[in-house]
């Protein structure tokens, strides 16, 4: 191996901390799933985004235990949960706080004290995100980005660790205000939440029917998560798969010289750079979730749909013959090889 594709051996700590990560993953599972039927998909992503240290989009329809999973998720990560429910009325103090006029005990002056609002919180469930006009959509994201707020020429820092797992209702969309695409690309994954099968539905029903009253036991602290996500951080990476993140992304893009024919007659837009950093950094926790302390191929590969799901953005032509932006995704992840070679346009190796 070349001085170019090796890479720098983990600390013994960090070796230990991420086989203790893979043995806390099956008892997170475990927990979670006193409660929540199926969704092993969901879990997994929501996971990955937690060691991330990133958000989550969510699209699914209503009925699904969107809600129960988060928190349930929260508890067995000892983690406080809020949810805020986005509403037409909705107004960006009602998310970050406000500032109220009160009377100081001590002096007997008047002084302005800030009420902390429930976005100070270790995950938020931000539920129908596009039901709220864009100022408080706003409020909302640049909390995500900045983790603070700001208030009175003052800065509140948020929580650590802050997660934030936002839902949209792919059916109804009248009255809604679809997040921009610039906005979107601040969201690490975009997880699809399907119906559950027959044999999980009846379970389900079963279950929630019954008198049985589930506990969940904490699995970790909120001081064991902050480190966990630097072990993350640390794990090392080939060049090849940095390379192999580079040209799928780059590959989304129809003006890019390289990209596959199909790209150029489905895609309209592709995704930026922000989709590699996400795919490298989601592959390291993949990979650390699964007790490994180096990415593979099967990381990149796994984690690629919900980081580029809602940065291809399909055009009328894919619409007009049923193409599903997961499906131009599929045919993406088998067109381009593991060695990061990109195909031209008429899908040979360039």
């Amino acid at each position: 191996m070349s001085d170019a594709t090796k890479t720098p051996s983990p600390e013994a700590d960090d070796v230990q901390a991420v086989e203790r990560l893979g043995e806390m993953r099956d008892r997170i599972v475990g927990e979670v799933r006193k409660i929540i039927v199926g969704m092993d998909q969901v879990i997994d992503e929501m996971m990955i985004a937690i060691f991330s240290n990133g958000h989550c989009l969510l699209i699914g329809v209503p009925g699904l235990a969107k809600t129960l999973l988060v928190s349930s998720l929260a508890e067995t990560l000892s983690m406080s949960f809020r949810r805020i429910q986005f509403t037409p009325d909705l107004m960006p103090s009602d998310i970050t706080g406000t500032e109220v006029l009160q009377d100081d005990p001590e002096t007997g002056q008047r002084k302005f004290m800030f009420l902390k609002g429930p976005v100070f919180a270790n995950l938020i469930l931000a539920d129908e995100i596009n039901r709220t006009p864009p100022k408080t959509q706003a409020a909302m994201l640049e909390s995500m980005q900045e983790r603070k707020v700001s208030m009175g020429g003052e800065d509140f820092p948020l929580p650590d660790p802050f997660f934030v797992l936002a839902t949209q209702n792919p059916i109804e969309q009248e009255g809604t205000y679809p997040l921009p695409e610039a906005q979107l690309d601040r969201f690490l994954f975009n997880i699809m939440v399907d119906y559950p099968s027959k044999s999980e539905e009846v379970e389900i029903a079963r279950r929630v029917t019954g008198a049985a009253d589930w506990s969940l036991d904490k699995v970790l602290r909120r001081e064991d998560i902050l480190e966990l996500q630097q072990v993350v951080r640390r794990i090392p990476v080939a060049e090849h798969m940095y390379e192999y993140a580079a040209s799928l992304a780059r590959a989304t893009r129809p003006n890019e010289p390289d990209a596959p024919q199909f790209i150029r007659d489905w895609v309209s837009w592709g995704a930026g750079p922000r989709a590699t950093l996400f795919m490298i950094l989601a592959g390291k926790a993949r990979a650390a979730l699964r007790g490994r302390c180096h990415v593979a191929v099967e990381d990149i590969q796994a984690v690629a749909p919900p980081v580029l799901r809602h940065r291809v953005i399909p055009n009328f032509a894919a619409q007009s013959e049923g193409k599903t932006t997961d499906d131009i995704i599929r045919e993406l992840l088998q067109a381009i090889p593991a060695d990061g070679t990109l195909y031209d346009a008429s899908g040979t190796t360039a």
